[in-house]
């Protein structure tokens, strides 16, 4: 069997794919709801009693609000024993999550903490005007008490002096006072806020807890082992066990078929964070399916995992583009690592082998990185004053990068820029995905170059150095919409990434002069 985490899938696999997507286009019960929110589906090709062979079909997650639908692998937890406390707990959830949102309408904190922030303000005001004319009005009775005055009018003076210090102290009272009330008034709707918060993430996590235990997942072996166990006692992240791969691999291995060949592709409207397009081959995930696997295919003879970091460019000696006392400028070959990974096979890397060359150099040497799967000027500084002048130009942002990049598909104009903020997903490391709330910005001035067919060559100029941020802006819908040819996590899968860093124009960290850099891509 072909390792699952092949992205590739074996041609018998994506023959029972074809025939899956074939009903999908024609009018799966369900197609309206994908065309608004795409989902990943599955096929498993087995091999029966007697050596027949055919396939079973899965969906990820819930499909048009249903967990099982006719035709397709049931989810792998126990239904009748969820069935028996999730639509109490259902109903509690939900009925403190309408507590909670009439609580947060009733209770203006929002508005509580702007009225507090305005007193302040108004108060501050308030106080500096009276400090002028206070001001003002001490002046006036000092000039009256040089001129000379009467017994009667000192004692009038003094006691209007008297009235302004005690106007003042009853403000300030009275703010205290007046703050007081407010921010306890503030308090107590937080807490309960807070309260109500709490108590749903508790009955949340319960319910969560409550289902995991139903997961009893399947080895070929017929052994079968808790979820939660897999995760090393942990508690699995949500959705854990409810995508494809993990339906298909335990309703075979529950049944008695052998597992052949998997294949998942993505159907209908793209994600919201971008990353998958209809149509397209992926593997599983590796933050809630990977752990799973080992169990899954126990005792399934597989293929090697692909694209081992450091498999590449084996031995071959690296490019330098430029050198002198300070710096050093390499050619990265696509599929070698910046810096080492963990453990011996992912050792070979641009920096262990920089340090072979120049074992006098000290120093941090890189001062940035690039992708295992993208080639091209990699800057490394043999100095420590060196490294810090140069990265403190990477931070603010004054180096200037050219990538050049051929994308599948035409982008919408000539020229532009994109602003897409970006985060990690967690599930899916090192996988990247759009998120304006959590994510961080990034952005990207595109130009376009060329075009062939169906693909078009392009200049990226990055102005932020976020992971995979080139990646991600060409393929995400409100980006180019054009995936980078060869790109496996968020295109298609190729011979190699079509990117490539051509040009570095940065400051000398010696004198100052401007230092231009260029490769020409290779493709």
């Amino acid at each position: 069997m072909r390792h699952p985490m092949a992205g590739e899938p074996a041609p018998l696999a994506m023959r029972a794919a074809a025939e899956l997507q074939l009903e999908l286009e024609q009018g799966l019960a369900a197609r309206a709801h994908l065309d608004r929110a795409g989902k990943m589906f599955g096929v498993l090709v087995v091999a029966g009693t007697g050596g027949r062979v055919g396939y079973l079909r899965a969906y990820s997650g819930m499909l048009a609000g249903a967990w099982r639908t006719a035709g397709f692998a049931p989810p792998v937890f126990d239904w009748e024993a969820r069935q028996r406390f999730w639509p109490a707990g259902q109903r509690a959830l939900d009925a403190c999550e309408r507590r909670l949102e009439a609580a947060t309408a009733e209770l203006p904190i929002d508005e509580l903490a702007e009225q507090l922030q305005r007193l302040d303000a108004e108060f501050a005001q308030e106080m500096a005007d009276l400090q002028t004319n206070h001001r003002e009005r001490r002046q006036r009775r000092k000039a009256r008490r040089a001129s000379g005055c009467s017994p009667d009018e000192r004692a009038a003076l003094n006691a209007e002096s008297q009235s302004d210090r005690e106007h003042r102290q009853r403000r300030r009272r009275e703010h205290e006072q007046t703050k007081e009330v407010l921010a306890a008034k503030l308090d107590a709707h937080t807490s309960a806020i807070h309260g109500l918060r709490s108590e749903r993430a508790t009955l949340s996590a319960s319910l969560q807890r409550r289902i995991h235990d139903l997961y009893l997942l399947a080895s070929p072996t017929g052994n079968r082992r808790p979820m939660r166990g897999l995760f090393g006692g942990d508690e699995p992240p949500g959705g854990a066990g409810d995508c494809a791969a993990p339906k298909l691999l335990h309703a075979a291995n529950a049944a008695g078929l052998i597992p052949l060949a998997l294949a998942e592709f993505w159907w209908g409207a793209a994600p919201a964070g971008g990353g998958r397009r209809s149509r397209q081959f992926y593997p599983p995930c590796r933050g809630k399916c990977g752990p799973l696997l080992g169990h899954l295919l126990d005792g399934i003879d597989l293929g090697p995992e692909p694209d081992a970091p450091g498999a590449g460019p084996g031995g071959r000696e690296l490019d330098v583009v430029y050198e002198d006392d300070w710096l050093i400028a390499v050619n990265k070959p696509d599929g070698l690592l910046s810096v080492p990974g963990r453990g011996p096979r992912l050792r070979d890397s641009v920096l262990v082998r920089l340090r072979q060359r120049l074992p006098d150099a000290t120093g941090p040497l890189l001062v940035h990185r690039l992708d295992l799967a993208t080639s091209g000027l990699l800057l490394a500084a043999k100095t420590p004053t060196a490294h810090a002048t140069v990265q403190r130009q990477f931070a603010d942002r004054t180096i200037e990068k050219r990538y050049i990049a051929w994308v599948d598909g035409t982008p919408p104009g000539p020229a532009g820029t994109i602003s897409l903020a970006l985060r990690t997903d967690l599930d899916d490391r090192p996988r990247q995905i759009v998120d304006p709330v959590h994510g961080k910005q990034a952005h990207t001035d595109w130009r376009r170059l060329d075009h062939d067919g169906q693909r078009t060559r392009m200049e990226l100029r990055p102005k932020t150095g976020r992971t995979h941020q080139l990646r991600v802006h060409a393929s995400h819908p409100s980006g180019l919409d054009a995936p980078i040819v060869g790109d496996p996590l968020y295109g298609r899968r190729g011979p190699r990434l079509l990117l490539h860093a051509e040009a570095l124009r940065l400051r000398h960290p010696r004198d100052g002069r401007v230092l231009e850099l260029e490769s020409p891509a290779p493709f």
